[in-house]
Order: C-alpha cells, then structure tokens, then sequence
C-alpha cells in the first residue's frame, strides 16, 4: 500500500521527509483520543469466579458441597453491581462435591502411568523437528498419565480426593534423546591365500563388528571385502565336483520298531523264555540273576520314556557352481553312513502349579510387613535326548498376612540385668596397678551388668494363642466375663523374661558399663580446747555438796557422715572444789579517792561489778547474792614531791594449764616508775623487786575427765517394741546400715553401746561420778532396718540349635547344644542365695546318618534318587540339593558274535606314599566271552594294569604377605575383673604373624600343601609393645599458705617421671612452660590474730638531761617486743618476727619527759576512739588520760585529751569484703575421680588493701551473700573398652593364593577423660591355607569333521577335562579325579556340550564365517554429560568366498548383541598424516583407546593433509579445509595477521545465560558451532553461524527471552513518550496547512492497490482549525 497527502484538487502530492513526520504525528495524535472507545454492540460487563472453597458436609463421600465467590466486574476491572451484568450467563456458585475424611487414604491413590516416547523439544514447541548437529543427545520431554483411582477396582475418581494426602505426582520429566549411534566395525584383517593354487580364485579379508547400530544410526558396512587372484595356470583338469554329506534328519521311529517295543511291552518278564538262542546254562544264569537284580532295582516311575529310532542324511555330488549332478561324476570312494540310531526327544513334562501356600508371614510387623509365598510343580517326564529341559519348578512372591485380626510378630527387645555394685578399684586397676591399698576407696568408680535379648511381648502372645486355642474348642461361656478389656486385665507373674539369641535383638546395644559414685566419708572435724571455764556446780538447780567440775569444749567444725556420733569427746571435765553458778565480774575500777578529803594520800577504789553465769552472760543481779561481793580496792594519790607508780599490769598468761607436785603454774604484773619524789619530803619510790608481783595459778591437779564411747553395734530388731516394727541393737558398729524398709513400713530401730568415763585417755575410771551426767553421750539411737532381697534369675533359654554337619568320612559329627540364665538381681541382706547351675549342656540328637541325596542308576533305564544310606528318596530332592543329574542314554556299541567282552577298567589303586610301591587297575571278562579263548589272552586283552606309583617332586615356598601379629587365643591379664576393658584382655606381648605357604609339583601345577609336609602356614614370633601410661609423681605436701592473715593459697604439685608411649593412658594437661608439672592451688585462711605482738613492760627511764638534784628532765625508755602464738589461753611461746605483721608492731623505745617533782604526772595515753564513717576531715579521734599526781601550786596539768583529724587509710579505713577464685576440684583422699567440692574464701580487705582480721567486716554487719562451695565433678578417666574379638571369617577365596579371613572388634565404650584411648586395629587378618582352583574346563572346539567325504554338514568335539590353576595365573590339566567333588559345570554353566554341528563348505562354496568373539563392552554414553545409555557388546559373521561366479550366492553377513555390564564410554576422533610421495593424505577415524576404526566419527568433512595450504597449517587446534587455506578446529575462532593469514586459533568465549525456571542459576551453555551451509563473507571459506536457543530443555522460553521483550517494551515506551509530545506540535503544523488549499484540514490518506482510498482526519487539528478560525 502507497501512502500520500491528498491536496484540495486530490491529486497526490510529493512524499517528502517532513510530510512522513506530519503524517505519524496526526495518526498517533487521533489514536491517543480515541483510546477509550468501545463497540456499541458489545457489553463492557462480564462475570468474575473465585475459587472453589473447601468441600464441607456431615458424613464422608460424595454428599459434599463447595461454593465460590461470584461477582459482577467491568473491563477495566473493577466490581459493579450484579445487576448490570447478563443473569442469564451468571455461573453458579455451588456445586456438590466429595468430601474426603482421613480413612479415605487407604482406598484411593494415584494410578501412575507409563512414560511416552521422549519428545524433542523442538518438535514439540514449534510442531516439527528442527534439523541440528547432534553433539550426545537432544533435550526432550516425556509425559505420563496421572489420575486418582479407587485401590479396590482401579476406576477413576475425583483427582482432589487424592490431592487431599498427596500432591499430585509431575505429568512430565525432562529427557534426552541419544544421537543415531553408527555402527563401528573393526580395520580389515590381512589377506587371506588365494583360494585357488591354480587358475582364477578370490582372497578375502574381513573384520568384525565392534558397535552395532543404535538410535536409528546408519548400518554396518560390508565386513567382506574381495580380491581376484591367480597363482598361475592350471595343469590337467581341474576340480569339478565334491561329494557332500547333508544334514541328518529328526529322529522317528519306524512302524515295525513301534509295534515291537509294544509287544515287548506286552509280554514283559518273558523274554528270557521266549528267547531260545542262549543255550549256555551258565550265560542263561547270569542273565537271569542280572535281570533279577535290575527289576528290583527298577523305578516303575514314568520320569523316562526311552525309545529308540533312526535318523537318516543325504550324501550328494555338488558342482563348484554349487549345483548338484549325479554321484557318478564324484570320485568313487566309500559312501559314508546314512542312516543311525537315535533317542526319541521328548520335551520335559511338568505337573500344574499347586496352590499358593500360606504366607510365612503370619503375623503383622510394621518393619516387614510382608512374607513370602511359595508354590511348586513335579516332573511328570525328564527330557530325553534333544527334548526341552525342564522349567523352574518352584516360584516364590511376596504376600501380606491375610485376615484383618491378624496377630502381632513376636518383637525382641535388649533387657539388662541390674547393676553390679559399684567398684572403684575395678577404676584404679585401669589406671595405676602399683596401688596396692584399696580399702576405703570412694568417689567415681565403675559398675557393670549383663545384657541380654528377650521376646517383648511373650506374655501377649502367649495370651493370644490361649484364647485361639479356647475358640476353636468351641467354649462359647466364660465362666465370668472381666470387667475390663481382656488385653488390659493381664497379670505377668514372671518378673524375668526367657533369654534368646542377641541376633534376634537389632536395636542399640545397651552399655554394659557405667560410671558411679561411691559417696565419701566426711571425717568429723573439731576446733581446738576452749579455756577452762569456772567451777560449777554440775547442775546448778542442785547446788548441794561442795564439789563441782571445770569444763572446757570444742565444737564440730565439719559435720561427719552419719552424724555426731563418731566425732570425738567434745566436753572435758576437772573436779574443783567451791563451785559456783555465778559470781560477780569485776568490770572497772574508779578512781581513787583519798581518804579524810584529802588532796594526795592514801585512799581507796570502788569497784564496778556486774553478775555472769558459768558461760559469761550477765544475768540478774540477785543471782549473785549469795557469792562474796569485791570489796573496795586501797589504793594512794601521790603528793606533789612523792615518786609516781604506773598501775599494774593485766596478769600475764599463766604458765602451766595444771599444777603437780613438781611443776606450778605462775602469772606475773609488772608495774614502772613515772616521777621520782623530790629530794625531802617527799614519799620514797620502791626499789625494782616492789614493781613486779607474781602469784600463783591454775593450781588444779593435771587430771582431766571425759565420756568415750564405744562403736555403734548392728542394727537389730528391739524385742520390747516388736509390735511396733522397732528394732535395737548394741554398739559395736558405728555406721548405720541404709537400705529399704520392710514391705514399705518405716521400721524405727535403737542401738545400745557401752558409755564409759575415762581419765587422761589412760584409765578408765570405775565410778562414773569422776564424770559430769550432763555431757554423758547417748547409749541408744535411732537406725533403719533394710529389708531382705532375694536373687532374681531369668528362665533358662531354649536350648542351642543343633546344626547337623558331617565329616570327610560321611560320619554326623557329635556336638552339644546348651542353654543359660542370667542373674538379674544378686541377692542382700541375708536374702536368698542364687542358683549354683547357670549354664547346662548335653549332646544333640543327631540322626544316624548324613543328611544328604545321590542319584543312583538302574536298568531300564532310570535314575533314581538316594539318601546317602541307600533309602529311597523322592526325586525332588536330588533335584533341590544333588548334582547334577547322570545322563540317562549314551551312544554304544553292540558286539558281534565273536567280539570279546570286558568290563571297563576299575580306577587306579591308591598310593601308600610318593615313590613308594605300584597302583593297578583292573577289569573283567563278562558273558560268553568267558568261555572263549581267544578272550583268555592276556597278551591281547590284558585284565589288569600296573604302574608304578608316581614319584612327583614338590617344592614349597612362602607366597603373600605376613598376616597381622595375632596374640594366642584366651590370653587375658586379669581374670577378675568382670567386664572386657582394654587392658584386662591381653593385648600385648608376644605373639605370632603368618605367611602361607604354597606347594607345587615338578610341573608347576598347584597340589595341596600337605604333599610338601606343610601345615600351610610359616609362623614367625612377633611382639605387640604393650602401652605405657603417663607416669606422674605422688602429691608433694601442701606449701604453707601464702598470706598469714586473711585468704591466700596453697599449692601442691606432681612431676611428670615417663611420657606415655604405644597408645597408653594420655597426661593429663601440664604446666605450659616446662611441660613437666602439674599444679593444684586451692584457697586458705590464716587467722589474722594467730600471731600477735607481745610487748613487756617500759623500762626504767634514762635521763638523758639529768638535774642530779630534782632527778627529772629528758629521757628514754625502751622494752621488748616479741612474735608469738597465740592460743585460746593467751601468747604461748616465741616464733619468728615475720609471721606478725610488721605494721602493727609496737614501738620498742620512747622518748619523753621524766616530771620533777610539782610537775602533774599524767598515766599513759588510752586507745584512740574509732573514727566515725565516713571517713573525712571533718571527722577527729580522741584520746585521753588522767592525773595521777597533781601538780604543786603555780603549776599546771597539760591537756589532759588528744585530737586529730580522721584521714582516709592513715587513720581510718573502710572494710569490705573479698571473693577469691574457686578452687580446683577436691576430692577425697580416698577418691580418684567422681564428684567432689570447689571452694572460695571470703576476705575482709581494708581500704589501703591489706587483708585484716574478719572481725572488722563482721562489725559492720556488711551483707555477704556468696556461696562459698559448689559441687564438681573431676571426670574419671575410663580405658577404652572392647568387644572380644570375633570368630575368624570364612576365607575370601574359596582357594587360590589371595585368601583371607578377618576378624573384628568393636568399641563397646569409648575412653573418657585420661582414660587409654582406643587402639587403631580393630580388624585383624592372616592367609588363608593355600588351596589348589580346580575347575572344569572345555577344550578347544576341533575342527569340523565329515567323516570321509570333502565337505558338508558334519560334528566338532570338544573335551572337559580338570584344570587347576593358583587363582590368577594359568592353568594346568591334572586328573580328572581332583574334580569329582566338583559340580559339572563350566563357568555356572550346568549344561555341558561337547559337541555341536557344523559345516565344511564345499570347494567354490561362499559361506558365513564362525561367530566372531564377543566384542569388548562399549557404554553409550555421554561424554562429560553423566548420561548412560547402558552397555552393549556384538559379535558378528562375515561372508568367505572362494568363486568370483559365487559371489551372488553368498549369504547375508550376521551379527547379534547383547546386554553387557561394566562397559567403557569412548570417543570417536578423525585422524591424518601425510603420505609419502604423495599429495593425498592419510584419514583415519580413532577411538579413545587407540584404536582404528571405520564408523563413530562425527559425520562432517575429514580432515586433509596440511601440506595442500601454503604456508602449512601449523599452529594448534588448525587444519587445511578444502580450499587450501588454513581454519580452526570447532570451538576456536581465527586470529588473523595483518597479512591475512592465520595466526593463532584462540578459544571462543561461552555465553553463560541462566534459564527461566532455575532458581539456583543454573547455568547453560552456547557456543558457537560449525555451520551446515557455507558463508559468503569470504570466498572459498567456510563460515561459522551464530545462534541463541529461546527455548530451554524443559520447552519453556529462557530467561535471557522475557529480558529482550522487557528492553524493547521499554522502547516502545520511550518511542510513544516521545510521539505524544510531537502531537503539541499539532498547532504548528495546522498553522503551517492553513497557507495551502481551504479543506487542508490534516488530513491522511491512504492510497490502497485498487485505487481505493481511505481518509482519516486528526480530531485535534479539527478543533485547532476551527478554533482559530473564529
């Protein structure tokens, strides 16, 4: 169509660039405003459906309904009322439905259809194949029907009822379809001779099939190819004619051979009557006795119809042209035979199947819900002679277990016995054997039990079978009917279940050992003595009498097991005499005040007092009345002038705790000079004895009382409270027995014990009273009397199965069977003892004979089937488990007349010994041929021969390897220990390794290793290294602890003495620097007042500015000070300076003023106040003193109060506590491993960081709320534990060379912690002894014989002889004796053929080759693709012709294939080489594995010689094309020089591109590929084609497709975008058509081929026109 403008006139006007442009904007203007409008006849509304929703009903099935949304929508989509929409048309929104429940899914499931043919893609997207080079394959698509059937009959149902269990299985899969496989034959054998030696003949070379022709691929060529040839002329007459032997033809039996063998049926058992030609007495006895014999021992059985006919074969003369003439124009020579004799075939005959029998499974088993189901047939008739042999006569399928009450399977679960008690020196035996000490020992140990297999559910079963039994005796009635479901009101009276065999149990096997826990015994832990307390009265509401005791505690400071009892006496007694409850405590002294009101003198102190128990605490005031009150003390203020005394001192600490005739106790005070008196008047000092007083005390006898108890006695029953299950008993046992309580009741029990009062841990005193009655211990207690506990046994097993064997000399061998039961429960605490038998044995009963069948031959002929005994068998038997079955007929020949008659010949005598004596054989005479005597010559038929016995040469030689060094059976190394743990079984030590041997004879062949006196093995001694263990060192002792005030550690350590080696015990983690030591650090705590400074009194002062007359001024005092213990009595005795703190030690020497005399004397400073918190400079402490002397007038008293400020950690400090780090795990000294305790130590820190007495925290009530212990586990290092070693295996090999047997072990518990790790051999193996591979084995085929004649159909042989061979190598032909315990068969095949026809060709005949051999396997296959086609393998028949004029008389060649396994993927590759001198090269087609082929090759142009390009094509991946010039191999692209010549062949680059549907990013390639059609870009080469797939192997466009419509949608976009904003320009060119012709009103027109025109005028400029025209 032409497109134009239209003038006013209408002619066309000129087309130019502007007008297109005004033309597309007016089209695209009109277009933009008419976008909206619609047909008048069409309706803009239509229905809109949702969904279906869930089918709902009341019952299951097709009474359902389902209902969906239905609703009004315009085209532009949105929803409007129903009512403007067709209700004629509206769909209807509900429908019935089948409404599926849960039991629906056992009968309906999907029915899956077979797979159709794969489709290719291409074909199936675009409607017909697309032509393309096949590089493995083509992607295709296969489709299934998939529908929801009913199970029952199969017909359809709805596909949602299925989809309501199961998503619908795919309709289609991708597949590929394999490229057309050519056939691949091999290259042509040599030439064979000229078949002629004179005149015109042929020369033949053939080759084979090596791949036949699959997927539609082009056929084998010829495999024959021929040549003409003339050796030279013929001299004479040639060779016309041959004589040829034919075919035989099938065996028939004549008419009269018929009728006689019916006659004879007829008259049997007369024969010997009717027959009147033995005359011989004798003859006609033997025969007699003979017949006799074999008509007992024949079968009257119809296995066997024997009859005999004949077979006849055409002998004709045949022309080299393959014609046939008359038998005359052959060469005169002896005919051969005719006609034969032959056996009737007759087919196997079989019976019908019988019924299926009952499914073996009867019971229901989730694991294996199916059985198995059998049926059989009988041989009616055995097949003779070239019958068919008979079919399989036993089928076996799968069943189910009919019935729906179908009982449960017997299931089998593991039980154990309980567990052993738990030992840890069975723990410590693991670790370090040269501990000898084991009592006492405690924490983690180990404890074992036994494991064994039991039915689970016997009870049930048992239970089943019972109610089976009663409904089929027909008891309708019950005697009463249980109240509940019979399953439920079962009682099991046996606790035990019946042990079976463990192969029965398939679950985990339980372990047989576990770790445990013996708890420790806590050792009661006591403080030390307190001081000796007043003396009282024993009991102070009894105060009568006038003696009384002293006592002095200490307290449990760790709680012992069981209680108090067993901790030592807590309360020591001293008799005293004037006891007292309480008395008055001298709190202070007031000052002293001078008596008359005087200023200075003496005077007197009152004292402050205040009433205390005999344990210190103040109590009422009145409670002392009746002691002696303090009266008040005398005491001198000093005058001006008089000397000045200091007060006295505390009393020190008394020396002795007791006084004796030879030792006091003493105490001191001491007291010093502060002002000497004036020189007159005033009162003297006294001189240096006057200041110190010492005074006796602790005056009391060193005799100390307390209770000592005796043991705890055993807990029994207290016959005074038997009604109340009470129990007493005496006290010579501590320890109190726990246990369970009779029968669930709480049995209170009492213990007695003897209490006595001892003195001095020596004597014990007779009278109690030297003792007080308060502290006195208990005598009876409390206790738990455990109940008795029986042993529980299992039933004993079944007994063993007897497995039937036999020995070499058909003896049954005896053996015994035996059967066991277990200890479940061992019995305590005077329970019943077990059983003594636990295991019991007897011999099997074994038949008298081997179990066992034979074929034995009767006259008849027959065969019939045997026990090894002799007694008859039916022949199913011998079929089932005899060899195969002796031939029924075989060819022989009938003496004539005058023939003589042997038997054959017996076998050889056996040898006593190689070299040694002679063997014979014999046979007999038989017949008339006895009485002739030409058959009594024993030169012409000698009846016995002999040999002398063979003197064969053995030679014996190791062959293999050494087998592992396998310890002596049964070693272990500790029979005590109950369970197999590395180290209890003997794994080390000495022990032997093996080699076997083998024995050959003088000839190399194989024989039996005792012909060389060789048990079959070479044993040489060999050494497992036993594993050592780390060996550490003992404990060192703890240090001391590394602070002596507040928490520090201490630490011990071990030495490692001997690393581990050979897989013993591992050490534990080592110190990281030496690698050598192992620490232990727990915390300590050290009291902070356990030393103390004591410092002696001042010494006198020396004045160092001395008024000889006043005896005053500036001087210095000094005193010692010393470290010592201190003890609850006080500082004890003298220890180093460094245990005290050094920043509390007292100064030793002062400076100061010594008064004269007036001055006022002031006592010594008091203590410092505390510092009030928080500490601050705000805050002060004060300390004050007082006058003693006061001073004279005019003088004055220095302040008597001292001040200073409260400075933070100078003066004052604040406390807090400190955590330490938790400790190691500890254990008990008797535990070495299992659970124990970590603790961590709370400190009282001050301020400045110094670890202070806890006291300072505990003043200030901090809070603490720390847990101080927490329990741990210290892991215990278990060895290795494992399984006995298995039995030997059966041999790898039956025999040859490379036979083994294995055992194994297994890990029953692997090592945990430090324990011995697991050993890396858990398989052992040793040769196997060398057995000769004896086999039957064919000759070779003869060649084809045709009796006497030239050519035609005749026999080839072939015989079975014994062959024996080492496994591997080759094989030697031995006698056939070595196989007759052989099964007659060659490579499986129980067939045996040793002969077979064939055919000579005739002189001129062209004939088939015999079948070549199998070709190797071939897999078709997929080069890198993982794609398999299977494997395949062909032989193949040529075509040999020895007449050019036979040539159209040749037969067909022939090949055949067959399935194959193991095959190997090759690839096909053109090959070439020059040729000298010559322009042509050499082509060749090669596969993979070096092989020259013909066929496989790509079908594309060979490659030719490079020399035909000039320059040659010499870089890589290059070739010459036809055209001369140089090109690249498929997948390279050329790389051309500035000269235009090639210049490399570089790889092109794979476009990657992802498929549509792969959401992983599959990745797909392609790449170029050589063209079908040549290029024209270049003359006289051959161009390359570029192309993308659209569409992926599963017939979906690809990605890389919905991306380009995406890019050009966009461009349209854009391309509209900017066509509407032209159409603005509409005014513009209105403005420019208004120059023209009136009706210019923009308009386009069309110009159509018959001239017709159609106008369209743009709406826009309309308006725009009459717009500005008004």
């Amino acid at each position: 169509m032409g497109l134009g403008w239209r003038d006013v006139g209408g002619t066309p006007g000129k087309r130019t660039g502007g007008s297109w442009y005004l033309l597309v904007t007016l089209l695209l203007c009109g277009f933009w405003k008419a976008h909206s409008q619609t047909d008048d006849g069409k309706s803009v509304y239509f229905w809109e459906t949702g969904p279906w929703g869930r089918c709902m009903g009341s019952d299951c099935g097709p009474g359902g309904s389902q209902s969906r949304a239905v609703w009004c929508a315009h085209v532009d989509g949105w929803t409007t009322l129903h009512t403007n929409c067709d209700q004629a048309q509206r769909p209807s929104n509900q429908r019935n439905c089948f409404r599926v429940c849960d039991w629906h899914k056992d009968l309906y499931d999907w029915q899956l259809g077979a797979w159709n043919e794969c489709v290719p893609v291409s074909a199936r997207t675009f409607g017909a194949a697309r032509q393309f080079t096949c590089s493995g394959g083509e992607e295709g698509i296969q489709t299934r029907e998939v529908g929801c059937t009913l199970k029952a009959d199969g017909s359809p149902a709805e596909d949602a009822i299925c989809e309501y269990f199961e998503p619908k299985p795919r309709l289609e899969q991708a597949c590929l379809i394999p490229c057309p496989q050519d056939c691949v034959v091999t290259e042509y054998s040599p030439w064979t001779s000229c078949s002629k030696t004179c005149g015109t003949g042929l020369r033949n070379r053939v080759r084979s099939v090596l791949v036949p022709p699959l997927f539609g691929g082009a056929g084998c060529p010829n495999l024959t190819e021929f040549q003409s040839c003339k050796p030279g002329a013929c001299v004479g007459p040639e060779g016309l004619y041959s004589l040829r032997v034919g075919p035989w033809t099938p065996c028939v039996l004549t008419q009269t051979r018929t009728a006689r063998q019916a006659k004879r049926r007829k008259g049997k058992g007369q024969g010997l009557r009717e027959r009147g030609g033995v005359k011989d007495p004798e003859t006609r006895e033997l025969i007699q006795k003979k017949r006799s014999r074999n008509r007992l021992n024949r079968q009257d059985s119809p296995f066997w119809d024997i009859q005999v006919g004949y077979q006849t074969r055409e002998v004709a003369c045949i022309h080299r042209n393959g014609s046939k003439v008359g038998r005359n124009l052959c060469i005169p020579r002896e005919l051969p035979l005719t006609i034969q004799s032959c056996v009737l075939p007759k087919d196997c005959q079989v019976t019908e199947w019988t019924e299926w029998s009952s499914c073996s499974k009867a019971c229901a088993d989730p694991e294996s819900p199916r059985g198995n189901r059998t049926r059989r047939r009988q041989v009616l008739q055995f097949s003779v002679g070239e019958g068919v042999e008979c079919p399989v006569l036993e089928e076996t399928e799968s069943c189910e277990p009919p019935g729906g009450s179908v009982p449960p399977c017997a299931s089998y679960t593991w039980r154990t016995t309980e567990w052993s008690d738990c030992r840890v020196d069975v723990l410590l035996s693991q670790q370090d054997r040269r501990r000898t000490n084991m009592t006492g020992l405690c924490g983690g140990g180990l404890q074992t039990r036994e494991v064994y297999c039991v039915q689970a559910n016997a009870e049930l079963l048992k239970y089943l079978n019972n109610l089976k039994e009663k409904d089929k005796a027909g008891q309708t009635q019950r005697q009463q009917k249980p109240s509940v479901p019979p399953l439920l009101s079962i009682t099991f009276q046996i606790t035990a279940s019946r042990p079976v065999e463990n192969q029965l149990c398939m679950g985990p096997f339980p372990n047989r050992s576990q770790l445990c826990q013996i708890p420790c015994p806590i050792d009661c832990e006591v403080s030390p003595w307190g001081a000796w307390g007043p003396c009282i009265f024993e009991n102070c509401n009894d105060q009568t009498g006038k003696k009384g005791f002293k006592l002095r505690k200490r307290q449990i400071t760790n709680e012992p097991t069981g209680g108090s009892g067993s901790c030592p006496h807590l309360v020591e007694a001293m008799p005293c005499d004037e006891p007292s409850c309480y008395k008055w405590q001298l709190v202070s002294l007031d000052r002293c005040i001078p008596d008359d009101r005087k200023q200075c003198g003496t005077g007197t102190q009152l004292p402050q007092v205040q009433c205390i128990n005999s344990n210190g605490e103040l109590v009422d005031r009145s409670l002392c009345s009746s002691s002696a009150v303090l009266e008040p003390v005398s005491c001198e203020v000093p005058c001006a002038r008089d000397c000045v005394l200091s007060d006295w001192t505390p009393w020190s600490t008394c020396s002795q705790t007791c006084s004796s005739k030879t030792v006091e106790g003493k105490q001191m005070r001491t007291r010093s000079i502060l002002a000497y008196n004036a020189g007159e008047g005033g009162s003297l000092c006294p001189n240096s004895s006057a200041l110190q007083e010492v005074r006796n005390c602790n005056e009391h006898a060193c005799i100390v009382y307390h209770w000592q108890t005796g043991p705890w006695g055993s807990c029994t029953e207290d016959p005074s409270t038997a009604p109340l299950n009470t129990s007493a008993g005496t006290r010579p046992v501590r320890a109190e027995v726990s246990g369970l309580s009779k029968a669930g009741n709480l049995q209170r029990k009492h213990l007695a014990g003897a209490v006595l009062c001892k003195i001095n841990f020596i004597d014990v005193i007779p009278s109690s009273k030297m003792c007080p009655e308060g502290p006195r211990p208990n005598t009876m207690r409390a206790c738990q009397l455990p109940c008795k506990k029986d042993c529980i046994v299992t039933p004993f097993s079944d007994w063993t199965e007897c497995l039937v064997s036999c020995d070499s000399g058909g003896e049954v061998v005896k053996r015994k069977q035996s059967r066991r039961r277990l200890v479940i429960q061992t019995p305590s605490n005077g329970g019943q003892d077990c059983p003594l038998v636990l295991e019991e044995e007897k011999d099997c009963e074994v038949p008298k004979v081997c179990p066992g069948f034979r074929y034995k031959h009767h006259c008849g002929p027959a065969v019939s089937c045997r026990q090894l005994d002799g007694t008859q068998a039916d022949i199913s038997e011998c079929l089932k488990s005899a060899k195969s079955m002796p031939a029924i007929t075989q060819r022989c020949q009938l003496p004539c007349q005058d023939d003589c008659q042997l038997t054959n010949w017996s076998k050889f005598s056996s040898c006593t010994a190689d070299c040694v004596g002679v063997r014979t054989r014999k046979r007999a005479l038989i017949g008339r041929s006895k009485k002739k005597d030409k058959c009594k010559n024993t030169q012409m038929y000698p009846l016995s021969e002999t040999q002398y016995c063979p003197c064969d040469k053995y030679n014996a030689q190791p062959v293999g390897k050494w087998s592992d060094c396998i310890l002596p059976e049964g070693g272990r190394a500790d029979g005590t220990a109950p369970m197999k743990v590395q180290g209890d079984i003997k794994e080390c030590g000495q022990g032997y390794r093996y080699q076997a041997m083998v024995c050959y004879d003088q000839d190399n062949r194989l024989v039996e290793t005792s012909r060389c006196n060789s048990h079959g093995y070479i044993e040489e001694a060999c050494i497992i290294p036993c594993p050592s263990d780390c060996k550490l060192s003992e404990w060192s002792n703890w240090s001391r602890c590394s602070k002596s005030c507040g928490s520090g550690v201490k630490v011990r350590s071990k030495w490692l003495r001997e690393k581990p080696y050979n897989g013993g015990r591992p050490c534990p983690k080592l110190d990281h620097i030496n690698q050598a030591q192992v620490y232990e650090v727990v915390p300590c705590q050290s009291d902070c007042s356990q030393y103390v400074w004591v410092a002696e009194p001042w010494s006198v002062w020396k004045v160092s500015n001395v008024d000889l007359k006043e005896n005053c001024g500036e001087g210095v005092q000094t005193r010692k000070v010393r470290c010592m213990l201190n003890t609850v009595d006080g500082p004890s005795e003298a220890v180093e300076d460094y245990l005290c703190d050094p920043e509390e030690m007292p100064l030793g020497a002062r400076e100061s003023r010594l008064p004269c005399p007036e001055d006022c004397v002031l006592n010594d400073w008091g203590a410092w106040s505390r510092c009030s918190m928080p500490c601050t400079r705000n805050n002060s402490r004060v300390r004050t003193a007082y006058a003693l002397r006061y001073p004279g007038v005019g003088r004055q008293c220095p302040e008597l109060s001292d001040r200073e400020p409260c400075s933070l950690n100078l003066n004052c400090f604040n406390y807090f506590y400190n955590i330490t780090d938790w400790s190691t795990c500890q254990l008990s000294p008797n535990a070495v491993c299992g659970s124990g305790i970590k603790t961590r130590m709370l400190d009282c820190v001050r301020s400045d960081g110094k670890s202070v007495d806890i006291k300072f925290c505990e003043e200030l009530s901090l809070e603490k709320n720390w847990q101080m212990n927490v329990s741990c586990t210290v892991e215990c290092p278990v060895n290795c534990q494992l399984s006995e070693w298995s039995v030997w295996s059966e041999c790898s090999q039956t025999c040859g060379l490379e036979g083994k047997m294995q055992r194994q072990r297994s890990v029953v518990q692997a090592s945990q912690g430090d324990g011995r790790p697991c050993p890396s051999q858990m398989e052992q193996w040793k040769p196997c002894p060398v057995r000769p591979c004896y086999r039957w084995q064919y000759s070779p085929w003869s060649e084809c014989r045709v009796e006497s004649v030239v050519c035609g159909h005749g026999t080839r042989y072939r015989n079975l002889s014994c062959f024996v061979s080492d496994g591997d190598g080759e094989s030697s032909m031995v006698d056939e004796e070595l196989c007759s315990s052989l099964e007659l068969a060659v490579n499986g095949d129980k067939k045996i053929i040793l002969k077979e026809a064939c055919t000579l060709p005739c002189p001129g005949e062209c004939y088939l080759m015999e079948w070549s051999d199998w070709s190797s396997c071939v897999n078709i296959c997929v080069k890198g693709a993982g794609v398999d086609f299977g494997s395949v393998q062909v032989r193949s028949r040529a075509v040999l012709a020895q007449e050019p004029e036979n040539l159209q008389l040749c037969p067909d060649q022939a090949w055949e294939s067959q399935p194959c396994t193991g095959g190997e993927c090759f690839q096909y590759k053109w090959f070439s080489s020059g040729r000298p001198n010559s322009s042509r090269p050499v082509v060749w087609c090669q596969r993979s594995d070096g092989l020259n082929v013909t066929g496989g090759c790509p079908a594309m142009n060979p490659p030719v010689d490079n020399s035909s390009c000039d320059p040659p094509c010499l870089m890589t991946k290059s070739f010459c094309s036809e055209a001369g010039m140089c090109m690249c191999e498929e997948g390279f692209t050329e790389v051309l020089s500035p000269a235009g010549q090639l210049d490399q062949c570089a790889p092109i680059p794979v476009l990657e591109i992802p498929t549509a549907g792969d959401k992983k990013g599959d990745v797909k390639t392609s790449r170029a590929i050589n063209p079908t059609l040549p290029s024209t870009i270049q003359p006289g080469r051959t161009g390359r084609t570029w192309y993308l797939q659209p569409y992926g192997p599963d017939g979906k466009l690809k990605m890389w497709v919905y991306g380009v419509a995406a890019g050009a949608f966009v461009l349209l976009i854009f391309i509209v975008s900017m066509i509407y904003l032209a159409c603005s320009a509409c005014v513009k060119v209105h403005r420019s058509l208004k120059a023209q012709e009136s009706d210019a009103n923009g308009t386009a027109v069309w110009m159509g081929q018959n001239s017709h025109e159609m106008v369209y005028t743009c709406p826009q400029c309309q308006e725009l026109a009459q717009s500005n025209s008004s």
